[in-house]
């Protein structure tokens, strides 16, 4: 096709219902259920981006020395004296504001849509620039909104209540996604015995993982005669994680619950010590005197200046999480059989086919695709008789994960 045709395709992308397609015609046949779900997670992840560049401070540095008549410029803007209000903790918290309200409206226009021919549905899997412009719009006008302190004092309470919300969800994810996973390999292991040896070892690097972070969080963060309460917080977790490895290989529970085992149980063990690692950095350090009479901190790394740096760790390995559920949740956490999975029915394990990139596969029923090539990448629209994934609940955590990339990011009001 012409190249006045395929820009065309790209113009139906951007500001009409058409799905959205590459130019290249090289590229492998996509789902209209997947290019969707890939391009609000570009949203996303664009906005993380500004997010943890405007609370560098390093990058308001090179702005401030590299850009000409930078304070005239920030005072025209109204950002205040060299443009506070456009970095630091209070502009993420307002860009956030508006990617939340951004999520949220489509939530409420996206609730109980059955197939991909409504023109809600549309509005969902197209009008991509239209809606690029609107999340713009929405994060800008945030830093409009008056009287500051109110907004922001106000605003980091509700971010705490929904990023703890988004962190169940986040639990709930890492389980279903153990639990395909298990499902996934012993299915194999039926006509391979191979994949009993790869879950094995898939197994025992997490468990050694789980053990060699609650060695090193008890080596970091207690002290012979101080630190009780991390003492009591490590032998707590580290205990139920211990329980729940044995009831997960019970046998009362293995006749009630087959998916279960040691593969989720061990998912949750690493999960477990990174929020206690979380936990950690975050608390007040203890001070105590030594024998010459001087202050010195207990409870915190030695080698650390202070708990910064347990900051910015924390802060890294929450955002590595954070976007490896978003991109899970892209790929499959809002399929029906997803949400089957969360409510403890699965499929038979003949019906699986093992694979090592198990999450490729949704395990929907097939139904009947239209296929289009219009200047570029072919587009199967396979939403037309049902959705695969439920449009509202998969904007609803993005909205929940808004709040939680933004605590994390600020550190949790810090």
């Amino acid at each position: 096709m012409s190249a006045a045709g395929c820009c065309v395709r790209q113009m139906a992308c951007c500001c009409g219902a058409a799905a959205c397609a590459l130019c290249c015609t090289c590229c492998p046949k996509i789902k209209q259920s997947t290019s969707t779900r890939i391009m609000y997670a570009f949203f996303f992840i664009g906005v993380t981006i500004v997010c943890a560049v405007m609370m560098s401070t390093s990058v308001a540095k090179l702005m401030e020395e590299h850009i000409p008549f930078y304070g005239d410029i920030c005072e025209h803007l109204q950002a205040g004296e060299n443009c506070e209000k456009l970095v630091g903790y209070s502009a993420v918290y307002r860009v956030c504001f508006g990617m939340a309200c951004f999520f949220f409206i489509l939530f409420i226009l996206t609730i109980n849509i059955k197939n991909s021919r409504g023109c809600r549905a549309f509005i969902h899997n197209g009008f991509w620039f239209i809606k690029f412009l609107l999340l713009i719009g929405m994060c800008a006008g945030a830093f409009f909104i008056p009287d500051q302190d109110t907004f922001l004092f106000a605003w980091r309470h509700i971010g705490a209540g929904f990023g703890f919300f988004f962190l169940i969800i986040q639990l709930m994810l890492l389980v279903e996604f153990a639990h395909k996973w298990n499902k996934n390999w012993t299915a194999g292991a039926q006509h391979n015995k191979l994949w009993n040896g790869a879950l094995a070892i898939v197994i025992l690097v997490l468990y050694t993982i789980a053990l060699g972070a609650l060695g090193l969080l008890i080596w970091l963060y207690t002290h012979p005669e101080h630190c009780l309460l991390n003492k009591i917080l490590l032998g707590v977790n580290g205990g139920l994680c211990a329980l729940l490895a044995i009831v997960s290989i019970l046998p009362c529970v293995l006749k009630n619950h087959p998916q279960s085992g040691l593969l989720q149980s061990g998912v949750i063990s690493c999960y477990v010590m990174y929020l206690t690692f979380s936990s950690f950095s975050n608390k007040p350090p203890e001070y105590i005197l030594d024998e010459a009479g001087k202050n010195i901190t207990v409870c915190v790394p030695s080698f650390t200046n202070g708990i910064s740096q347990d900051e910015r760790w924390v802060s890294v390995v929450g955002a590595v999480i954070l976007l490896g559920c978003i991109i899970y949740s892209c790929l499959t956490s809002t399929t029906r059989s997803s949400c089957d999975a969360l409510m403890g029915r699965y499929g038979p394990p003949e019906e699986e086919v093992a694979r090592c990139c198990f999450c490729c596969g949704d395990g929907q029923d097939e139904q009947e695709e239209r296929v289009e090539a219009k200047g570029g990448q072919m587009v199967a629209y396979d939403e037309e008789i049902k959705t695969v994934y439920s449009y509202a609940g998969f904007h609803f955590i993005f909205f929940l994960g808004t709040f939680y990339m933004m605590m994390t990011i600020t550190n949790w009001f810090q």
